[in-house]
């Protein structure tokens, strides 16, 4: 079976993931990474990362994909080395220069090629293997057709890695320079600000321009060809209903992306994944509609299939709907169960009361309902409603959980 592989962007993730059935994690420090606006993790983060993650069989893949410029690899080799006492299972690395100095400084320390890199032939990965490559993360701009074919003209030892869910780019798999022009943001350094999923709006001039809401005074001219234009906002990805032709298709490593979202939408994608794949691993090979449904309940652009498909190309490239579809409501996560009583302690994240519906969701399953009947506070006494973030609750559960159970608004 395939690796599950998820996003840590800090420690309360990296715990989600990991509860939630991901077979390794993928994590930042606080620099070097392609998603510098995630909490990110201090090198003392790391370390107890790595060991809460082995201590689960767990493995954590540290990200160092950006392009970095001549001035920054004095800071860079003192970074690597400071990684050789965080002891990761393996560097992700996108630029030539990254991997031939994590070579030198880690060699024992497995080397994956970030889809940076823009991997699309199985020549390209035997040349990044011939320098040290242990896995290559293909190009999100591949069909499944041509990855099948990767694969085939590749031995086993050279792993492939290949995105399954989250947000896509309307850039040629992330290297991109709107940012850079339009506010001094470096996309390639792990700095993009998204300006491809600004409120625009098109104004007449000598011909159609594009103003963002916000910066009126740099407009970008529209051209049309064959009565259509793409704006900018891609659709996310989402490939629950093809897992068994992933599989098959032998994909060593599975990807979510989406270290910048919550520990509820870790949690929820890492769940349907995870059934997914050992629904398989049983023999079942027809999707679970209800795996869908729980993808549904967090925040995300309309889903689409990516460019896995021919077919599919233009539709992924935008949304019809602006914005995020909204998650449930996360209510709070479980701290401790009493089975005699059937109460678990719980810390909140929302506002929770008596009478409202509520799911429980657990490692293996999707949401159960129930209707939350009495509420306590930590002396026990009895409350009409937890309304303070960070605060600890009882609740009577119709249902066994365990710590780090999550609950959530039902329907």
């Amino acid at each position: 079976m395939p690796e599950l592989l998820s996003p840590a962007g800090n420690p309360e993730k990296l715990v989600a993931a990991i509860h939630y059935g991901a077979d390794a994690v993928y994590l930042a420090g606080q620099a070097f990474g392609m998603r510098a606006a995630a909490d990110n993790f201090t090198l003392d983060e790391m370390r107890e990362a790595v060991s809460y993650a082995h201590a689960r069989n767990v493995k954590v893949y540290v990200t160092v994909n950006i392009m970095p410029r001549e001035a920054e690899y004095p800071a860079l080799r003192r970074y690597l080395e400071q990684l050789r006492d965080v002891a990761p299972d393996a560097l992700i690395v996108a630029d030539i220069g990254v991997l031939a100095l994590a070579r030198e400084i880690l060699p024992a320390c497995d080397l994956h090629i970030s889809t940076q890199a823009n991997s699309v032939s199985a020549a390209a990965c035997r040349a990044w293997a011939n320098l040290g490559a242990k896995r290559v993360v293909l190009s999100r701009e591949l069909t499944l057709r041509e990855i099948c074919e990767i694969r085939r003209h590749l031995p086993r030892e050279i792993e492939l890695e290949c995105f399954i869910h989250g947000s896509m780019c309307i850039s040629y798999s992330g290297r991109c320079l709107l940012s850079n022009f339009l506010c001094d943001r470096d996309a390639n350094h792990g700095a993009c600000a998204q300006p491809c999923r600004w409120n625009y709006s098109i104004r007449p001039a000598a011909m159609y321009e594009i103003v963002e809401e916000k910066r009126p005074d740099t407009p970008l001219p529209i051209v049309e060809e064959g009565g259509e234009t793409f704006i900018m906002s891609s659709k996310d990805m989402c490939m629950i209903e093809h897992i068994p032709a992933l599989i098959e298709a032998g994909i060593t490593s599975f990807k979510i992306e989406g270290r910048m979202k919550s520990a509820y939408y870790t949690a929820v994608v890492t769940n349907a994944y995870r059934m997914a794949i050992d629904a398989y691993a049983r023999g079942v090979t027809t999707p679970d509609p209800a795996w869908l449904r729980e993808l549904e309940s967090v925040s995300h652009r309309e889903y689409a299939t990516g460019y896995y498909f021919a077919d599919s190309r233009r539709e992924a490239r935008t949304c019809t709907t602006p914005g995020y579809l909204r998650e449930k409501a996360y209510l709070a996560t479980v701290l401790a169960y009493d089975e005699s009583t059937g109460e678990a302690l719980c810390i909140q994240r929302n506002k929770l009361s008596q009478g409202d519906p509520v799911e429980l969701l657990t490692p293996g399953r999707t949401g159960r309902s129930f209707v939350c009947t009495r509420l306590f506070d930590e002396t026990h006494s009895e409350i009409p409603s937890a309304p303070h973030p960070g605060m600890k609750f009882y609740i009577p559960l119709p249902f066994p959980t365990r710590e780090g159970d999550i609950l959530r608004g039902g329907k």
